[in-house]
């Protein structure tokens, strides 16, 4: 979790090494999970690769709580019925009404666990300046209420809801169509590959809808007074926009996506043959 949130916020302490692509062209390749791991743990100790995890799990429990307890106010039943076209091919009807009772869950979950949420990412960061101003949840509460008042405890919450409320759609829909116009009866696996069939849209899906995740998690930790949301790490963003836009210019839109084959921008004076 630290590894990740750290290369977003594009903390690179270990030069990048030299190594070959699939069609065996040298290419620089910025160190992975395990050597961006081996490093905390020389700098911080074992611990350091736990910074964060109190809130993030009390946010974790929350969202969980919170959806469930949406679920009994609303059930999913009490909603106007919309019978199937049969047992596996869900109406599109019916896609759409559990997508918009998943996505109500979703936005009320997030809207209530995001202060914890930002109280991990800045946690986190801090790692990166070496400093100890968010040592505790309470603490961080209290300091977060004092400098920003109740806004600041939602700061990247857009993005983040943004995100949430794409994915659900396009990942549900897709998975629908695709059950329903591409996946032929008659196949003998046709039910194995419907199940999967969401599985899979979500991991796609998942891939086009990071940006938000990577804007709001920089929006929360950005100029909350810790060096990683300061220049030169990042400029002080007026809004989660003026972010996606200036990491869409720079092409970092996908920063931090990926933890194993992390590939580099390779300077104009670095002799790649």
């Amino acid at each position: 979790l630290l590894t990740s949130f750290l290369s977003q916020v594009g903390h690179e302490p270990l030069p990048p090494t030299i190594g070959r692509n699939v069609l065996g062209r040298k290419v620089l390749y910025m160190p992975g999970f395990f050597t961006y791991a081996r490093h905390i743990v020389e700098v911080d100790g074992k611990r350091g690769l736990f910074r964060g995890l109190t809130p993030r799990l009390i946010s974790s429990t929350l969202s969980t709580i919170t959806r469930g307890s949406v679920k009994k106010a609303f059930p999913l039943e009490d909603m106007e019925h919309v019978s199937n076209k049969d047992d596996v091919k869900t109406s599109l009807r019916k896609v759409v009404r559990e997508t918009s009772h998943e996505m109500m869950m979703q936005c009320v979950s997030r809207v209530v666990s995001h202060p914890l949420h930002v109280i991990s990412m800045r946690c986190m960061v801090q790692f990166v300046g070496r400093e100890v101003k968010y040592s505790g949840v309470f603490s961080a509460i209290g300091r977060i209420f004092k400098e920003e008042g109740i806004l600041g405890f939602f700061v990247g919450l857009v993005p983040h809801v943004l995100g949430d409320v794409i994915f659900l759609w396009c990942c549900n829909l897709l998975a629908h169509f695709i059950n329903t116009y591409a996946v032929d009866d008659n196949f003998s696996q046709a039910s194995v590959i419907r199940s999967y069939t969401k599985f899979v849209m979500g991991i796609a899906v998942s891939m086009l809808t990071y940006p938000f995740l990577l804007v709001g998690d920089l929006m929360a930790v950005n100029n909350c007074g810790l060096r990683a949301g300061l220049p030169p790490y990042a400029p002080v963003f007026a809004s989660w926009i003026h972010c996606w836009r200036y990491l869409s210019a720079q092409g970092q839109l996908f920063r931090g996506s990926s933890l194993l084959f992390r590939r580099a921008p390779v300077p104009a004076s670095f002799p790649m043959d």
